[in-house]
C-alpha cells in the first residue's frame, strides 16, 4: 500500500509536524512500510487467543488491604515541591 505525497503531506498537518517538501517521499516511503506492516499483522489468525496484559505471564502482587490512622503528613509532603501551611502548592490554572 503506496502513500502518495499529498497523503503525507496531509497526516504531517494532522500530527502537527512541520516536513519539507524535500522529506515528503522519504516519509511517504516509512509510512507505507508501516502500514504494509500492519495489513501483514491483520493476516494472523487470533481466533480464540486471550488478550494478554504483558508479554511474559505474571501474577500481581497485591498489598495487604489494611486500615491505618494516616498520620504520614509529613513524609507525604517531604515530596512536595512546595509545600504551604501542611498543604501542597500549586500554580493557578484557572482565571
Amino acid at each position: 500500500m503506496g502513500l502518495s505525497l499529498d497523503e503525507a503531506r496531509k497526516v504531517a498537518h494532522l500530527a502537527r509536524i512541520h516536513v519539507e517538501e524535500s522529506e515528503l517521499p522519504d516519509i511517504a516511503n516509512e509510512l507505507s512500510v508501516i502500514l504494509d506492516f500492519m495489513e501483514q499483522l491483520n493476516e494472523v489468525d487470533i481466533e480464540g487467543i486471550e488478550p494478554m496484559t504483558s508479554v511474559t505471564p505474571m501474577k500481581l502482587r497485591l498489598r495487604k488491604d489494611k486500615v491505618t490512622t494516616g498520620g504520614e503528613k509529613d513524609l507525604i509532603l517531604s515530596n512536595a515541591p512546595l509545600p504551604e501551611q501542611g498543604f501542597f502548592s500549586v500554580p493557578k490554572v484557572v482565571e
